[in-house]
């Protein structure tokens, strides 16, 4: 998943302009999928990926979206992110909403950490002072932070994505998969700020971990064939997508 950051373009080009602050001024406090399909074009004709997806999350909701490999998972996320559009059905974005956690391929590579922050910051709004510093102590980059994004390894990349994801007040976290990076000490790290400290921020999580899910999620969207039904009993939903 790539969404590519360009410091000269314009802040509605691509698809982190396009989630600064979308539809959190609107009246249902919630992020909303109303009949969602997806479509590709392949060479053997148009290839349905999601079909008919509805669902609400509201604040402090958590929605886990179970399914095996092609099931649709990391579509939706980028559908519900305004990275794809759906072919039909549409998205409310009730509340302000992240770019998908682990978000680390799309950094404009001339950049360096410190400018990738600053330009993050004046995207969304936020203080450059405090996001720099965040950044800095979060990632423990030290002066790697003054480095142009394009020598960095995957796993500072990764570091670096993650904590501009905290350092933005968001409402709504958008994960896909990846959401803890780096040694033991510092998933950790990653799980207390994510996990307890924004305990109350809404959560839409692409995983494959049914104990995870059980543990953390108060829903469950289960996605089979490009169908999707919507579970509030966890050990369920877990069942039925252990028979998938």
């Amino acid at each position: 998943m790539s969404v590519h950051i360009n410091p000269e373009a314009a802040p509605s080009a691509g698809g982190l302009a396009n989630l600064r602050g979308a539809g959190a001024t609107g009246s249902a406090r919630a992020v909303r999928a109303d009949n969602v399909i997806k479509e590709f074009e392949t060479e053997h004709g148009p290839r349905r990926v999601l079909d008919g997806i509805s669902f609400s999350v509201g604040i402090g909701e958590r929605m886990a979206v179970l399914g095996r490999n092609g099931a649709g998972k990391s579509t939706l996320i980028k559908i519900l992110a305004g990275v794809e559009k759906p072919t039909h059905g549409s998205v409310h974005r009730g509340l302000n909403m992240s770019w998908p956690l682990g978000l680390g391929g799309g950094f404009e590579g001339q950049m360096t950490g410190y400018d990738t922050s600053r330009f993050i910051a004046t995207l969304y709004g936020a203080p450059l002072k405090e996001t720099v510093e965040y950044v800095a102590d979060f990632t423990e980059l030290g002066n790697q932070l003054f480095t142009q994004v394009r020598f960095y390894s995957d796993g500072m990349r990764a570091r670096l994505a993650f904590a501009l994801s905290l350092a933005i007040d968001f409402e709504c976290y958008l994960i896909d998969e990846v959401i803890l990076v780096g040694d033991r000490r510092f998933q950790q790290r990653c799980h207390d700020e994510l996990f307890v400290k924004r305990k109350d921020r809404a959560m839409l999580m692409a995983i494959h971990s049914m104990e995870f899910a059980k543990e953390f999620c108060s829903s469950a969207l289960v996605l089979k064939q490009g169908r999707g039904r919507v579970f509030y009993d966890l050990d369920l939903a877990c069942a039925i997508y252990a028979t998938l």
